[in-house]
């Protein structure tokens, strides 16, 4: 593996008006690497990602992607650079089917491994249900679409918030077991996730965040839940 960060995010600031949200962050990511987030809502999590894809304005060189400074940059910029997020709650176009919402994720045209052909090899499902409209699916279905059109943009860096939300246990374990798949293939990615338990499994090293600011920070192996549970709490 790399020494140098794919993903290096330094003394990260954000606000919403006058409410600052985020506090001094500092994180990396290494390439091949998969990073988890935890923490209580409300500690900051989703609004990291969104400043990491320009959703939030930040510091220019507070966020530095392949050596590259891209604080601030603007999310049409930051994509086409090679970061794609999966949003919490997934945020589909209802209006679209399955195939159209994978198709709108590969207008950046980034060169890659990635396209309609590979997504539906990755899920199968969706290749049956690609005419369908993306209401009818059930929401793992739609966490696959969703984790699809982000790949159909062959980023380097996978994002994605809370992905085991309201899905049913064995849905959550079907889509962990292939975003290693993913990550195999070549790239990093960076989970929020509430499920400690989830996160230790599927990460190679984790932070915890408390009200905006990093509590505590570790190889996955090397944190024990007594410690987990003081950072996410604040004990």
């Amino acid at each position: 593996m790399s020494e140098t960060p794919l993903l290096r995010i330094d003394r990260l600031e954000a606000f919403y008006g006058d409410f600052q949200a985020l506090y001094g962050l500092g994180l990396s990511v290494m390439p091949g690497q998969i990073v988890a987030i935890i923490g209580a809502n409300g500690a900051g999590k989703s609004t990291l990602l969104n400043t990491i894809v320009g959703l939030n304005t930040a510091r220019r060189d507070a966020i530095t992607f392949d050596g590259e400074a891209i604080g601030g940059v603007p999310p049409y910029h930051i994509v086409a650079k090679g970061i794609a997020l999966v949003p919490e709650g997934r945020k589909l176009f209802a209006s679209l089917s399955v195939e159209e919402n994978l198709v709108i994720g590969g207008g950046v045209k980034r060169p890659g491994p990635w396209n309609l052909a590979k997504v539906y090899e990755l899920f199968p499902m969706l290749a049956e249900r690609r005419a369908s409209a993306v209401t009818e699916l059930s929401g793992g279905q739609q966490q696959m679409v969703a984790i699809g059109r982000a790949l159909m943009s062959n980023p380097r860096l996978l994002l994605c918030d809370e992905l085991s939300l309201g899905l049913a246990p064995i849905v959550v374990r079907e889509i962990y077991v292939q975003l290693r798949a993913i990550v195999a293939s070549g790239m990093a990615a960076v989970i929020v996730e509430q499920d400690i338990g989830q996160a230790l499994k599927i990460a190679n090293y984790v932070y915890c965040m408390l009200e905006g600011r990093m509590a505590l920070e570790g190889a996955a192996g090397t944190l024990t839940r007594a410690a987990i549970a003081d950072a996410y709490f604040g004990v």
